[in-house]
């Protein structure tokens, strides 16, 4: 049976509780709920959802086999997840795992730093197939600071309870961040590979002139080439390289309007033309900022 294609809004995390058939949450913006005791409303079955707030989820074991971008990972007792506010989440009756969700009303941590912070954290924009693989310790790590959570949920309601539960989901993030680091280091195998696919993808486009009739390739392009999404992507390229998949994507361009330059007659008007700019003013500006020169300086350089 397909999905239906409109999303369903979910505001607050007491309407989803509702669908998922569990109790009223503890405090009504935020939500830490064991994955085995919800059993979603059948009429929400297939359907995709637009969640008002943030959504964490540990799966201790997953049936099925959950990939890693373009190949596998090591660890395969589940993982951890990370979406946002508004983006779409569907629901899937075959889907069996074990574990925690934390649900977080960006209205929870409105008045906090955190509130801003949360946005540097890149892996809530990930894919499912980016998840976050734990290592034994580390899932023992991310299992005591949920319960440490969980615990504060289940305890009396004071003036200091906000701001310590906020403590352990900063240090939740921070040490999330810190494992998606690892994962990017003892995947280098599997990324190098995943940047060699990347400078072919790049290096078709340019000499099949698809820019011609598609422009600029872009970010959001080179990552649905390679099933990733562009945060991850951007993500992993940094961590293996030093630049994001953007940076990347001018390199390519760069070398390739030298290429032009150096060894055809088109104007350069043309060679940005051919790039894929619709004006050849953002060609020199970027082609200056890359170089240091312009390209008609580049080109004279050689003769």
């Amino acid at each position: 049976m397909e999905k239906k294609d409109s999303p369903t809004k979910i505001s607050s995390v007491s309407e989803l509780h509702a669908i998922l058939q569990l109790p009223k949450p503890l405090h009504p913006l935020i939500s830490l709920v064991d994955n085995s005791k919800m059993s979603i409303n059948k009429e929400f079955l297939y359907k995709s959802f637009h969640l008002g707030f943030y959504k964490i989820s540990y799966k201790f074991s997953e049936n099925g086999k959950m990939g890693y971008g373009q190949g596998y990972y090591d660890f395969n007792e589940g993982g951890m997840m990370f979406t946002s506010p508004n983006q779409i989440i569907s629901t899937d009756e075959d889907a069996e795992y074990y574990g925690y969700t934390l649900f977080i009303h960006p209205d929870f941590i409105r008045n906090y730093p955190l509130a801003k912070n949360i946005k540097k954290y890149g892996f809530f924009s990930y894919d499912t197939n980016e998840a976050l693989h734990l290592s034994d310790k580390e899932k023992t790590l991310i299992v005591g600071l949920l319960n440490n959570i969980d615990g504060e949920l289940n305890t009396s309601i004071d003036e200091v309870s906000q701001d310590v539960i906020i403590s352990y989901i900063e240090v939740l993030l921070n040490y999330s961040n810190r494992f998606y680091k690892r994962q990017f280091i003892t995947r280098k195998t599997i990324n190098h590979d995943l940047l060699s696919k990347m400078e072919r993808i790049l290096e078709d486009y340019f000499n099949q002139q698809e820019t011609l009739t598609k422009g600029l390739p872009t970010v959001e392009f080179m990552a649905s080439q390679m099933n990733l999404s562009p945060h991850y992507l951007s993500d992993m390229l940094r961590n293996l390289t030093g630049q994001n998949a953007q940076q990347h994507i001018h390199e390519k361009l760069i070398e390739k309007a030298k290429e032009y330059l150096t060894t055809t007659n088109l104007s350069v008007s043309e060679v940005a033309y051919y790039l894929g700019f619709e004006h050849s003013q953002s060609f020199n500006k970027l082609f200056k900022k890359k170089t240091n020169t312009t390209p008609l300086h580049y080109r004279l350089s050689f003769n």
